[in-house]
């Protein structure tokens, strides 16, 4: 058996492939070639546009693939969705299909734009979108550098963006959000019915979630004496409750945690404060929940 997986060419494609690499499964790319193989001999990838993604895992050439849930809708392809990963190209959030105008413009509202043009790669989300405004719009295709279109191109755009500062950059202004996306599992409808393809995608997704869940997080270990432990605990901010486990001395117990990583540096001593000893801070490769 061997599962064809997508992974997203372009922004994402550096993210994506550390993200597998801490999920523990190498993935062997080269420049000349758009095929890479992966230290699990069952599982081959293929790298793909986020835009096309859709299409070739509904068609079949791909098992699974990773890509945006905008990517999704405008395809309008009926795919399975395995599981959420929220990561971007910077960052762990979410993305946003925003709205834009000049920021000299007059416009205001969605409503303002009534009759004019509207640049934008989400060209069947952007209609939709001012469809169900009953605003009457031109939606243009924008083959990129979509920010540089307005206002002589265009008169408005539908971007993405994660901070906003390539908007600003380019003296626009967000009107309104359009769409909040984010990376997506999704699967081949074939592939999701065959036991053991499906059990391949489902442990894919399990090890891609459990590695983000540990991206900025460390464990704690610390021993305390029982008579201690309350005061402990009130200053540990558990993942969920934090394990406890009694010591070959009765009267001392052992404190396993996980938190984030910027939390250690004012933690770690008023741990100390609360008379824990051992403590041992340890990086995570994956927290599965």
């Amino acid at each position: 058996m061997t599962l064809r997986v997508g992974i997203p060419k372009g922004s994402l494609q550096e993210a994506t492939l550390e993200l597998f690499n801490r999920a523990g499964l190498e993935v062997y790319t080269s420049s000349r070639s758009y095929f890479a193989s992966t230290a699990d001999p069952e599982i081959e990838c293929m790298l793909i546009r986020a835009q096309e993604m859709a299409r070739y895992v509904d068609h079949g050439a791909l098992d699974a693939g990773l890509t945006g849930l905008d990517w999704v809708i405008e395809s309008g392809l009926d795919v399975v969705a395995v599981t959420d990963l929220i990561y971007a190209k910077r960052s762990r959030g979410k993305v946003r299909w925003v709205l834009a105008a000049p920021e000299n413009s007059p416009f205001q509202r969605p409503e303002d734009l009534a009759g004019k043009i509207i640049a934008t790669e989400l060209v069947n989300v952007t209609r939709n979108y001012f469809r169900n405004k009953r605003v009457d719009v031109q939606v243009e295709f924008s083959w990129g550098a979509t920010e540089v279109k307005p206002p002589m191109l265009a008169d408005a755009i539908v971007e993405v963006t994660e901070t906003g500062s390539s908007l600003k950059a380019n003296r626009l202004r967000i009107l309104e959000t359009v769409l909040e996306s984010n990376t997506q599992i999704i699967a081949n409808h074939r592939a999701w019915a065959d036991c053991e393809k499906r059990r391949k995608i489902e442990n894919l997704a399990l090890m891609l979630r459990g590695a983000m869940e540990a991206q900025d997080r460390v464990g704690l270990m610390l021993n305390v004496r029982k008579e201690h432990l309350a005061g402990v605990l009130s200053v540990l901010p558990a993942l969920k409750n934090p394990t406890i486990s009694t010591l070959s001395d009765g009267e001392w117990v052992a404190v396993n945690t996980v938190i984030e990583e910027s939390e250690a540096w004012q933690v770690i001593p008023r741990l100390k404060a609360a008379q824990a000893q051992g403590i041992v801070e340890y990086p995570l490769n994956k927290v599965v929940l």
